[in-house]
């Protein structure tokens, strides 16, 4: 599954925390610069996260806007690993969770 991330500087320990929800291959925008408003969203992007905390507001009005128009989920979260399991987790949209409800369902 591939991810856009968008915010914070680094990354730290967030890449094992989408490992475990399928996400192996992403692409990061630290969010920061103007010129980073003009880029657009890779292909196959299958979810969207946003760390609130190390973005420009505009960007993520942006990127917020960009993926309501492509529909691709975009989970917002703060850079702490622990928020963005939980936020994660609660993503009803997101593929890996999708998959998940389907299971469920089955039983």
């Amino acid at each position: 599954m591939k991810a856009l991330l968008v915010g914070a500087d680094r990354l730290g320990n967030i890449p094992t925390a989408l490992e475990s929800f399928g996400i192996d291959d992403y692409t990061h925008w630290t969010g920061r610069k103007k010129g980073m408003r003009k880029m657009d969203i890779p292909e196959q992007t299958d979810v969207i996260i946003v760390f609130t905390d190390f973005i420009e507001h505009n960007m993520t009005q942006l990127v917020k806007e960009k993926a309501k128009q492509m529909n691709i989920p975009c989970v917002f979260s703060k850079r702490a690993s622990s928020d963005l399991v939980h936020r994660l987790e609660g993503c009803k949209h997101c593929p890996f969770n999708l998959e998940n409800q389907k299971k469920k369902r089955k039983h």
